[in-house]
């Protein structure tokens, strides 16, 4: 396994890697400093008046973006941002975190508190114009992704080091409660943002592990890439044929000697993943 430095720009809290198909093009986040980045060759920016977290695409230049308060549509081209339904407005002691689109055009977002208080957050879905709450009493929500066939979603509580996994209806709404996939709190590891890619097996980036590891779908470990920033926050499969793994990492609270913290990898895998869904508003 051989990575590289995507981007050399130290994100505090980098997050929300989303490979554009359309664009052919890396989005991510940093979310303690309220910015979304854009990587084709070329880097850009841009600034927001609040935490930025995670986001979708629904079509050539709009983004479906969560922010601290709301879900709104991002127009690339003219830099606006237009709110389409609150997201925990009434609570400024929350906001967004991991969140990726299914693959019915749904998007599901969770919430947090600033500080990782326990239980003050919760997971949600975007369909249709709805924004229904999925489960509530959830303290630090990520590993958002989805079985290749839309059968079943995953979802994780790193304050627990543990995965779990819910069957999905045709609708893409759950149709059981969710239940423990894969427990990591024998190794000590904390299970931060996840992809699932071509052939079903889920890539979780491990905060503080330096890594970001593959299991297969019976929870069994079957590959581990390491990198130079302890904090790995999520990966996302992109590049002409979803061959490259991307992967996000975060500054905050590291040592001067973790010198690449906060920066944007990539890296080749031996494995590919699939398009992100588009959004359907």
């Amino acid at each position: 396994m051989t990575w590289t430095i995507l981007s050399q720009t130290k994100c505090t809290l980098g997050e929300g890697p989303l490979w554009h198909p359309q664009r052919n093009s890396l989005f991510w986040f940093d979310i303690l400093e309220n910015r979304l980045y854009e990587h084709d060759g070329t880097e850009r920016h841009w600034a927001f008046d609040r935490a930025v977290s995670a986001a979708g695409w629904i079509d050539r230049d709009r983004l479906l973006i969560a922010t601290a308060r709301d879900l709104g549509v991002f127009d690339l081209s003219q830099g606006r941002f237009d709110p389409l339904v609150p997201l925990e407005a009434d609570q400024p002691e929350t906001r967004s975190n991991d969140g990726r689109a299914d693959p019915m055009g749904g998007f599901w977002i969770g919430t947090m508190g600033y500080g990782c208080e326990e239980g003050l957050g919760a997971v949600y879905r975007f369909h249709q114009g709805e924004l229904r709450r999925l489960w509530d009493k959830v303290s630090i929500p990520n590993a958002t992704c989805f079985s290749p066939d839309g059968r079943f979603a995953y979802i994780a509580d790193t304050a627990t080091s543990l995965v779990s996994r819910v069957p999905l209806d045709r609708d893409g709404w759950p149709s059981d409660t969710p239940a423990p996939w894969l427990d990591l709190r024998a190794e000590g590891l904390a299970p931060d943002g996840a992809v699932v890619d071509a052939e079903g097996r889920f890539w979780n980036a491990q905060w503080g592990a330096g890594r970001v590891a593959c299991y297969d779908m019976d929870a069994r470990l079957v590959d581990v890439v390491e990198f130079p920033a302890t904090q790995t926050t999520c990966p996302a499969f992109g590049g002409a044929d979803f061959s490259t793994l991307y992967v996000t990492s975060a500054a905050e609270n590291t040592a001067a000697s973790d010198r690449e913290a906060g920066m944007t990898f990539s890296a080749s895998v031996g494995a590919k993943g699939l398009a992100e869904p588009q959004v359907r508003l």
